[in-house]
């Protein structure tokens, strides 16, 4: 039997609290302030507590000041004084979730169905980093280099939360994984995980694929539409490159964030939104507010707990391992073993991987392909990129310096210089540029090398035709 306390001073906001969660699976006490609830925690632990902030005696929040008081029951915060601010210190120090007066019964419930005990959420996160230390990898995550670590142990600490994850890195960093790894550590994992890239939706139907719309709302509604926040309905919604989110929906969707309810196209019903919001970008975020990418409100309501990935040129000691893991499971899925010879294994680390791991991925069912025989070794692999050596900026590619290629040198590589202090946006606007001239403008062939999707490449080339028109007409 589950056993829960409810800590609220109010008489009959408990009573109606008590009304709620009462049924034969369930036992239920009540306490009035900080003193009694510290009494009852004492005599028997809870599996649950549904503790209101504002209490006679001090703040709901002073209980966790003793952590073996809480150590084995899921607190959840209920109070009709709470702010985003309260909201997020409480979650921060170990509450899983919060819900604010006047209590809705349905939303109580899904909260209710979705606790856990903390040891057994403990008890997941303790076999995962054991995987570490065997295998080399936290669930989707490979890696055993210290910054990858630093990343496990913010996951294991953000997953049983509610709190709102912004996960930043490169293309080819494995964002998704992140994401998909934080829902399968919540409370949420039997509930739906939805991807969506942001960047690959016409804006002109983005609102009816967030939202859904009603039928005959637009030209071709011929049915209700059911949009992502209602499919992911209790489960976690990941928005990938959310800077390539329109401003107008930024403004709505921050208005679901904040209410927790948002309508159809074409409807004027609200419906209740209980989906937990992850995420992602591969700009750095201060640049993409200053360019009016993204809305700073939106930014702080997302950003509450932040996970950088790190490229994978900063931890090329976990690119043996990766691309073994690759070719393991390429092998078992074409039912022919391959193996890397020592050399392979050596050129492998001495690539800078701008792709980074989908760089690296892609690489390993080239060479898989390409070796006739059970080895792999260095030929079917990208040789080592060129390094790069401080000189003047600039923004368009004619205007590098580069090492030009002779004619009596084919092959020799391109390169292109970069003066130390050059903003991140100004350095992938040079690659992409460049890269392009390189090859001829064939778009497809320039988002593999770079290790990009054709949808990012278009929408980069289209914002720098946008600057350059926008500077032609201010000069």
């Amino acid at each position: 039997m589950i056993h829960v306390l409810i800590v609220d001073d109010d008489i009959d906001s408990a009573e109606t609290l008590r009304a709620l969660v009462s049924n034969e699976q369930t036992s239920v006490s009540t306490a009035h302030s900080l003193l009694a609830a510290r009494k009852q925690l004492a005599l028997q632990q809870p599996d649950i507590v549904l503790l209101d902030l504002m209490l006679p005696d001090g703040s709901g929040l002073a209980l966790f000041d003793t952590p073996q008081l809480l150590e084995r029951s899921e607190v959840i915060l209920v109070t009709g004084h709470a702010s985003l601010e309260t909201s997020i210190q409480a979650l921060r120090l170990g509450a899983a979730d919060y819900l604010i007066k006047p209590i809705n019964p349905s939303h109580l419930q899904r909260v209710l169905a979705r606790a856990m005990k903390p040891a057994a959420i403990q008890a997941e996160v303790a076999n995962l980093r054991t995987g570490v230390a065997r295998h080399g990898n936290f669930g989707h995550l490979w890696g055993r280099s210290p910054s990858m670590l630093a990343v496990y142990e913010q996951i294991s600490r953000v997953a049983a939360t509610s709190v709102s994850v912004f996960i930043t890195g490169e293309s080819g960093t494995g964002k998704e994984l992140v994401a998909h790894t934080v829902h399968e550590l919540s409370r949420r994992r039997k509930q739906p995980f939805l991807a969506v890239n942001c960047g690959a939706i016409s804006p002109q139907l983005f609102e009816s694929e967030i939202f859904g719309h009603e039928k005959g709302s637009f030209t071709g509604a011929e049915r209700q539409h059911s949009g992502f926040f209602e499919r992911a309905s209790g489960g976690t919604l990941f928005l990938d490159e959310i800077t390539e989110m329109p401003l107008e929906l930024q403004v709505k969707l921050l208005r679901v964030l904040e209410t927790g309810r948002f309508s159809r196209v074409g409807s004027t019903a609200s419906i209740d939104s209980d989906v937990r919001v992850i995420a992602a970008s591969n700009r750095p975020l201060t640049q993409a507010v200053a360019s009016g990418r993204l809305r700073e409100d939106l930014l702080y309501r997302l950003n509450v707990f932040p996970i950088e990935l790190p490229p994978l040129r900063e931890r090329l000691e976990d690119v043996p391992l990766l691309a073994q893991h690759f070719l393991s499971a390429i092998s078992q899925s074409e039912g022919s073993a391959k193996r890397f010879s020592p050399e392979a294994l050596k050129q492998l680390c001495r690539h800078r991987w701008p792709g980074n791991v989908r760089e690296l991925r892609n690489a390993v069912q080239r060479a898989f392909v390409m070796a006739p025989g059970e080895w792999i070794d260095e030929h079917w692999l990208p040789a080592p990129l060129a390094g790069t050596a401080p000189s003047a900026p600039a923004l368009q590619p004619a205007s590098l310096e580069r090492s030009a290629t002779p004619a009596a040198m084919p092959g020799a590589p391109r390169t292109i210089s970069l003066p130390i202090g050059t903003s991140m946006a100004d350095v992938e606007r040079t690659v992409i540029l460049a890269t392009l001239e390189h090859y001829n403008h064939h778009k497809e062939r320039v988002a593999a090398v770079l290790g990009i999707s054709l949808k990012t490449l278009y929408n980069r080339l289209k914002e720098y035709t946008a600057e350059a028109e926008s500077e032609r007409s201010n000069s």
